[in-house]
């Protein structure tokens, strides 16, 4: 819940069961769920819906909460699927009125200005493009310095955290085997690796969140770079009498966090916990029978193992991806910026010479439209 609830806007929370548990032991859950979740998200809670879906399967019992429940379910549909559209169609606007505003800026200047300075300005852009291109290109080499170090840090931090981990969960194992109850071989074997696997997983999943912090705080550190370089470069077009330009789009703001969401899924290995092999099921019929019940046990007890170690290493390349890849759609970011800004006042000129061509009374009516198109733009928005 923890690891979703930050990602998402709206929560639904339900309790199911309702008709095995009393009165008092459900207001104990909901309360008890309330609480943990608004300490732990930092959010408030809403309403929490009590449902039996047994009873609603069968069409039997009491309905509780499950109109209210579908109702919940029905406005997510209808309202959070328009705000989602809503909010995407808002920003899209914003980032199409701004490239409206600046070709059409760049238009009228290219028809008021001469040729002349209009081809001076565009060597300017692409040589002020060029020494960015050559820039970023070695920052690539310093970056690769910087992400063998970071690799070699988590490394390091895998290391730590998997000796502790795998100690404390070695006794954890050893203590919870003792109420797993015997019975029939192959239910055993189940058993005690469902145990391996509920104490990785308590183990790994809470150390992911502090890795992808410290994650995000090596990128950010890294991705400052980038950063201060595209907005130079900016200041560059700029002081050369390129201003207008370098509202579209913005200039670059520091990088607050990873671009690319987190894809670490915990690895529970079915097909080692529960294979297959009928020879296998029929070892495990015959091993408690001769004391060999051990050997499942061990066997357990190396799969936990394995489970710590796999799953501590996928959160550090998840981590380590998400650096690669954010780092990746940022320089995109900065190139495309600056290319862009190239190619409105190339197409602004060619527009321009053609207008131009055709004599002083077709360049105002050219800027009179534009002036016009700029008041739409601007109404519009």
């Amino acid at each position: 819940m923890e690891s979703i609830g930050t990602q998402v806007q709206d929560l639904i929370l339900v309790i199911n069961k309702a008709d095995r548990t009393s009165d008092p032991e459900r207001a104990a859950a909901v309360k008890f769920t309330r609480e943990i979740l608004e300490k732990r998200l930092h959010r408030p809670m809403g309403e929490v819906f009590e449902v039996s879906a047994a009873e609603r399967m069968e069409n039997l019992g009491p309905l509780r909460d499950w109109k209210k429940l579908l109702a919940s379910l029905h406005h997510l549909v209808d309202d959070s699927g328009k705000n989602l559209v809503r909010a995407a169609c808002d920003r899209g606007l914003q980032r199409l009125s701004e490239q409206l505003l600046a070709i059409i800026s760049e238009d009228r200047d290219a028809l008021q200005r001469p040729i002349e300075e209009s081809e001076r300005r565009i060597q300017l852009m692409k040589e002020t493009i060029s020494e960015a291109e050559r820039s970023m290109h070695e920052l690539d080499y310093l970056f690769m310095a910087e992400q063998h170090w970071i690799s070699d840090l988590f490394g390091d931090r895998h290391k730590q955290f998997f000796a502790s981990a795998w100690t404390e969960s070695e006794a954890q194992f050893n203590k919870d085997l003792q109420s797993v109850a015997l019975g029939f071989g192959p239910s055993y074997r189940r058993r005690v690796m469902h145990l391996a696997q509920e104490i990785s997983r308590r183990k790994v999943m809470p150390w992911l969140k502090p890795e992808q912090e410290e994650g995000e705080h090596q990128y950010r550190t890294v991705a400052l770079r980038f950063v201060e370089m595209g907005n130079s470069f900016l200041k560059k077009l700029a002081a050369a009498g390129l201003s207008e330009l370098t509202r579209m789009p913005h200039a670059l703001d520091p990088e607050k966090g990873f671009r690319v969401r987190s894809r670490f899924i915990f690895e529970d290995f079915i097909g080692t916990a529960q294979p297959p092999s009928p020879l296998r099921w029929l070892a495990d019929i015959f091993l408690p029978l001769v004391g060999g019940r051990k050997v499942i046990t061990n066997e357990a007890r190396e799969f936990l193992r394995h489970l710590l170690e796999v799953n501590s290493a996928r959160v550090q390349n998840d981590v380590l991806n998400r650096i690669q890849d954010s780092r990746g759609r940022l320089e995109a970011e900065i190139r495309k910026l600056l290319h862009e800004i190239s190619r409105i006042a190339e197409q602004a000129l060619d527009r321009a010479r053609k207008v131009k061509e055709e004599g002083a009374p077709a360049v105002q009516s050219a800027v009179e439209r534009l002036d016009r198109l700029e008041r739409d733009v601007s109404s519009l928005v």
